[in-house]
């Protein structure tokens, strides 16, 4: 096995904007008669860092 440099002492940079991912869970019961798209009933709603911030953490 190839040994791997330790990066625990690497100083890191990360630009980029930082933005909420929100991931609605639930279940699709109908079709909406307006457009083609599910209609969901919400179960639970996970908010997690997109962007560079799921770079960063």
């Amino acid at each position: 096995m190839t040994k791997l440099p330790k990066f625990r002492d690497a100083k890191v940079l990360v630009i980029g904007d930082v933005m909420l991912d929100r991931f609605w869970q639930g279940a699709a019961t109908r079709i909406s008669p307006e457009a083609p798209v599910p209609v969901v009933k919400v179960a639970g709603v996970d908010d997690r860092p997109g962007g560079a911030g799921n770079v960063a953490i």
